[in-house]
């Protein structure tokens, strides 16, 4: 029986919920600095707000992604959602009208966090669910330059919040919550799951087959995915500082040099996932290139001073997570069936959000110690990541079948090191 292809406004709403998840960081950034003044904070206490969001998002994902797999996509995303909005609702009420506000603020971002898990993991493996082929690495591409255009679009969108108060940003986040709720409720359509899912020792012992045949190279992707995550945000709480510190630059003329850098990186997510199709050969070269733009971005940004220029260099890096992002996200989501994609890729997703968490409070250090040893030290990062990509990601040219059938695992052209 032929099924229905998703309409468009099904891809616009699966695209909208990892743009929900960006904004809960993303948003933030600009106006870290006035929080840290108004609520008489340290520079490390200031950059909890994200990292622990982030920290209880990564504890989150795995088991909302498992939860996914036993009940459904949807049944997962809209209460996450809902959960999300809550938590911005608290930290807003915080921040304007509570005393102790900081520790009501953390509270309140621990409550997105969890929200934050049941989002974009579960919009990656819903893309599975629902699309093949080179449609489904499109729609891949598509769910990653949403991620990224709501790194473009928070900076801006909380400068502007920020005129009319600094903890506006946060009573944001319910409001762009509902628009996603519900597109989500209303053009998502699962396909009807035509057996019960496994026992959860079955479960168990599935996964385990699938990260002994394949964990080479998936933790790899995972490190990989991570990495970009943590230099981005990293990066980006660096250059929130130095705009304010060294240029006096603030408001929306900061927000919109912050969005510079993650319009580049938007794009040329958006362009990759359209055109990589199913080629995993391609894929891997393109991650290897865009680890190689990073490095050498970083390192140059050591000797770099005037702004301009800076923000320039700092464009290449922003290409090259455009070029691996995309690949991981097709990789991965087809390294297992539907009946555990939404672990697998919720784990990913899980390693994500530490490289988040950890981006801010390592950078706060790094920026103490030296500008020559914080770059000298991401290029080396990204130099390595990329060189182990190199080495244990390695595709199927001739697209053989993957021998665990039993499992259903549909990454059938990527083998482990071993043998080749």
């Amino acid at each position: 029986m032929s099924e229905k292809k998703p309409s468009n406004l099904t891809v616009i709403a699966i695209g909208s919920i990892p743009l929900i998840m960006t904004l809960g960081n993303s948003m933030l950034v600009p106006i870290l600095p006035k929080m840290k003044s108004e609520l008489h904070l340290s520079q490390l206490q200031v950059s909890l707000t994200i990292t622990v969001f982030s920290i209880v998002a990564a504890i989150f994902i795995p088991i909302l992604g498992y939860l996914s797999d036993r009940f459904s996509r949807k049944v997962i995303i809209v209460p996450a959602l809902f959960l999300y909005g809550i938590g911005g609702l608290l930290a807003g009420f915080a921040s304007a009208w509570f005393s102790h506000a900081f520790v009501w603020i953390l509270i309140g971002r621990s409550l997105q966090g969890i929200g934050a898990a049941g989002t974009a993991p579960i919009a990656m493996a819903l893309a599975g669910d629902l699309f093949k082929g080179a449609q489904e690495s499109r729609v891949l591409g598509l769910i990653e330059a949403s991620n990224g255009f709501g790194k473009v679009l928070s900076p801006i969108l909380g400068s502007l919040i920020a005129i009319l108060a600094w903890y506006g940003v946060f009573f944001a986040f319910p409001a762009i919550c509902v628009i996603s709720i519900l597109l989500t409720w209303i053009f998502i359509k699962e396909k009807s799951k035509k057996k019960a899912p496994p026992p959860f020792g079955k479960y168990v012992k599935g996964l385990l087959s699938v990260y002994k045949e394949e964990g080479r190279w998936l933790f790899t992707t995972y490190l990989a995915g991570a990495t970009c995550l943590f230099t981005l945000f990293g990066i980006l709480f660096y250059l929130s500082d130095v705009l304010e510190k060294q240029h006096h630059i603030n408001g929306v003329i900061k927000g919109l040099i912050l969005a510079i850098p993650l319009l580049v990186m938007c794009t040329t997510s958006y362009v990759t996932g359209s055109k990589i199709g199913k080629n995993q050969p391609i894929m891997k070269k393109l991650i290897v290139l865009g680890f190689l733009f990073m490095t050498i971005s970083y390192g140059l940004l050591t000797f770099i001073k005037p702004l301009v220029l800076f923000i320039s260099i700092l464009a290449l890096s922003s290409l090259g997570t455009g070029f691996v992002l995309p690949c991981i996200n097709s990789l991965i989501t087809n390294a297992v069936g539907a009946q555990r994609r939404g672990f697998v890729t919720s784990l990913y997703g899980s390693v994500r959000f530490l490289g988040v968490a950890i981006g801010p409070p390592v950078f706060s250090r790094l920026m103490e110690w030296s500008k020559l040893g914080m770059f000298l030290s991401i290029a080396s990062l990204t130099f390595v990541v990329g060189l182990l990509a190199l080495l244990l990601i390695h595709p199927n040219k001739e697209g053989a079948k993957s021998k665990n059938k039993k499992e259903s695992n549909n990454f059938t052209s990527l083998q482990p090191v071993e043998g080749r």
